[in-house]
């Protein structure tokens, strides 16, 4: 699977990094020069899950993602403190 971006690329482009990378495929994520994840559309998912699409036509990742509940429990400052420990690698 050449169709391939990177972690770090994810956290400068965010979903939009993603959402292009699906429109050719299943997109293979890589951390640190590994893979790490794959991400598939939901049509394929469902397909390869035998279940059945829910009726959500027309709606992106990024519309899903942001219909979300939050359910985190960190704040600003721990999910910064945690990035810049990634970082620092």
């Amino acid at each position: 699977m050449s169709n391939t971006i990177t972690a770090a690329e994810i956290k400068r482009r965010g979903m939009a990094a993603i959402e292009e990378g699906l429109r050719r495929g299943p997109v293979r994520i890589l951390k640190r020069n590994r893979a790490a994840a794959v991400v598939l559309t939901e049509e394929e998912y469902l397909r390869l899950t035998g279940e059945q699409p829910q009726a959500r036509p027309g709606v992106t990742a990024l519309q899903w993602l942001l219909s979300q509940p939050a359910t985190g429990t960190r704040d600003k400052a721990d999910i910064d403190a945690a990035l810049a420990d990634e970082r620092n690698w």
